[in-house]
Formats: C-alpha cells, structure tokens, sequence
C-alpha cells in the first residue's frame, strides 16, 4: 500500500495549487449565471462552494467519486458489495452534473448521501473534508481533482482510482500535463482499469495499474414505480414493445424508419424514444410521457421525455436499440438495459464502451446493426430470446470482477484504519 503522506508535489502540481486559491473569486458569479441557465440543482448549487452540506452519519465513511450520470449510477453495484460486507459503514458518493443527482435520488443504495463535489478551491475544499471527514476516497473513471487529492493525501486518508478509462485522445491530453498525473497518481493506494490500452496509458505516465473491468455489469437494476409499471404493462397487453434510448438524433432517426418497416409485418408494434437529454426537441410523432399521456392502441410510437425513466422503458420494452451508437457520442451503456433482460442492438460506433461492447459481443450477447433494414431484420428475428439470456450470463461473469475489487478496497480500508 502506498503511504498517503508519500505524495510527491512537482512544480506543475505546486502550480495548480497556488492558482486554486483564484478559483473562489470567479465561483459565485460563475455558478449563479450557470444556475440562471439551468445548469445547476435551484436548491443545492451551494454545496459546490462547501455550503449547506448534508448532515454527516456516525461512524466510518467511505467516499466515492464520479463525474456524471452514467458513472454514478455505476457506483451502486460496488456500494451494494461494500454495504452487504460491512453494514457499520456509510457512503458518500458526489459527482457535478445535476442530472446525476436527480436519478441517483431514484436509485441510490442504503445507508448512501449524495453531495456535488465543490469546486477545487482551498477554502471549498477544507470545508467539504472538515464537515464529511472520509475514512476512504475512491476516484472513478478519470474525474481527479489535484486540489483536492493533495488535501486528503495530507490528511493522511487513503485513496483509490477505480475502473479508470482512458481512450487515446484523453492520453494525448493527459501526456502534456504528465508531471502533474504522475504526481496525482503517486497518491493512490489502488488503481485498477477497465480494460489493457487503459492500463497502457497508465502505466506510461507512472501508475501501477492492475486490470478489472468496468463497474457497469455489476450494478443493480435500475428502479422504477412499480404500480405504474403494472397499469402500463396491462395497457400495452401482448404488442411488441422496443425501445432506442438514451437516444440522440442519429439513432432516433434510424429507429423511425425501422419501426415503419417493422409496423408493416406488425401492425400493433410500439417504439418507445427516450432522448438522452429530455429537453431535446423532438418531432410530435407521439404522445410525449412529460405531458402526462400514455400510448393508445393505435399509437406506434411514444416518446418517454422525462429523466431517470430507465428502469420503467427497460422493463416494457423486449428489445432495446442502444443510442449514442451511430455518432459521435461513441455509446451509451448496454448493461442496465441488459440487466432487465432486453434484448440488446447496437450500432458501430461504440468507442467510449469499447470493452462492454466486446464483452456481449464474445458472449453473443447483442447484434451489431448498421441501417435501418437490420434493425427492422433484427426485431422479428426469433433469436433476441437467445441474445438476451447470453448477455444475462456475461454480466454474471463480468460482475465477479467488481466482487474482488471489494474485497480489495476493504483490505485496504481495514488496513488503513487501523494504523
């Protein structure tokens, strides 16, 4: 285990921490013109200034990190295994985008607070680790914040970087501040990849780096209302149900044109549009869920525009287009519709969940498609039954992975606390 307090502090990191101290005078302007665009939470934008900040549990806590949305929903599988392991402990997981809190409020696990990580500045910072107090932080993905690892590195609590992803151009980016990630990573006590290139990377720029996959297959399914679910289960009856979502236009147009051809052969078929972001303007092609309506029989399309709806679409639909596949989004997580044994489709570009992708597709756990005609070929292929049962058993595999990273954490965790 590396020694928190052996920490090295280059010039680009003693830099960075002397120009944090300018972050606080642009950070209430800064935050209030983003709040006045809707960029912030209305009721919690103060805790990225270390304000108002949720009351702390008793006893130990580990703190967890992610940047967005589809990161900290990630968390929740590892949490489980933590929690199921030590009931006496409590998590703090904190992340930026104000669409991560609003769904992880639907889905976080027990004994779990959620937090906006403040901005890195000193006083921000002391005031965030004086009040939580971790006995234990776990970076994930790549999100590190230099202030606030040197802080905790003094303070003497250990951290980790977990299920780090790095694609080429994000090492291009980290290469031309290397000294600065060198220094960062000499602080963490574990980091493990996602998959080889990220190792790679890592491991160029001075970390020693063990593999263990993503988090994603490991995470619990995704809620949802259960009675609404029932009422919309007993509305649709027996019609075929698809999805494409999280979906952006690329994807959504494609999905039009193969549920034209589809309605041809079945006439009764519905698609469901989840747009990846809700406030995406969408052609009225259907009722639209945010205005309250639900698909009538003769409705062919129903466009779900509310956030953290997820659970609920995975759950009615049999088969699901993955979205973010047929552009420069690279990809959107397959695992959380898989979970809820969809059927999983999925177009080419699938760069940012290159190791997800290859592990359904090793699996026989999706269909790749590319147009219109394969995706309307692949909805009334008898083998989506197969598909979904393969990528059920490849999360079970890839879940094992994440157990062992738990047990790891914990060591380390144990290890640390009783020093």
């Amino acid at each position: 285990m590396t020694s928190p307090t052996d920490m090295h502090r280059g010039l680009a990191l003693r830099g960075y921490l002397a120009a944090s101290h300018l972050i606080a005078l642009a950070a209430k302007p800064a935050l209030r013109r983003r709040l006045r665009r809707g960029k912030e939470h209305p009721t919690r934008w103060q805790e990225k200034i270390g304000q108002n900040l949720a009351p702390r549990p008793d006893g130990s806590m580990i703190w967890l990190h992610a940047v967005g949305l589809g990161e900290v929903l990630s968390l929740r599988g590892l949490i489980e295994r933590l929690g199921q392991k030590r009931p006496d402990l409590s998590f703090l997981v904190t992340s930026t985008t104000a669409t991560s809190a609003e769904v992880f409020a639907k889905n976080a696990p027990p004994r779990t607070t959620h937090q906006f990580l403040p901005l890195d500045a000193p006083a921000f910072r002391h005031r965030f680790l004086d009040h939580f107090r971790p006995d234990l932080c776990i970076w994930v993905e790549q999100d590190l914040w230099p202030g606030m690892v040197s802080d905790l590195a003094t303070r003497r609590v250990p951290q980790c970087m977990v299920a780090a992803r790095m694609n080429a151009a994000s090492f291009r980016s980290h290469q031309k501040a290397a000294g600065l990630y060198r220094d960062l990573y000499s602080a963490m006590a574990i980091i493990t990849a996602q998959d080889d290139a990220t190792a790679a990377h890592l491991a160029s720029l001075g970390a020693e780096v063990k593999v263990t996959g993503s988090l994603k297959p490991a995470a619990p399914l995704l809620a949802c209302d259960e009675a609404e679910l029932v009422r919309l289960q007993k509305t649709l009856g027996q019609r075929t149900v698809w999805a494409v979502a999280p979906a952006h236009q690329d994807d959504i147009a494609l999905a039009y044109d193969a549920h034209q051809k589809l309605r041809n052969t079945d006439p009764t078929a519905l698609l469901i549009v989840a747009p990846r972001l809700p406030q995406d303007n969408l052609e009225e092609t259907g009722p639209r869920r945010s205005k309250g309506k639900v698909p009538a029989p003769d409705d062919a399309i129903w466009l779900c525009d509310t956030f953290g709806d997820l659970g609920l679409i995975y759950r009615l639909a049999q088969t699901v287009l993955i979205g973010g596949t047929f552009g420069d989004v690279e990809g959107h997580n397959p695992w959380e519709a898989a979970a809820l044994g969809c059927a999983i489709l999925h177009g080419p570009r699938v760069a940012n969940f290159k190791t997800d992708y290859a592990q359904l597709a090793d699996a026989s756990g999706a269909v790749a498609v590319a147009t219109a005609d394969d995706i309307a070929d692949a909805l009334v292929s008898g083998d989506l039954p197969r598909i979904a049962e393969n990528a059920g058993r490849a999360i079970k595999i890839a879940s094992t992975q994440t157990d062992a990273l738990a047990v790891d954490l914990l060591d380390l965790f144990d290890r640390s606390t009783a020093t």
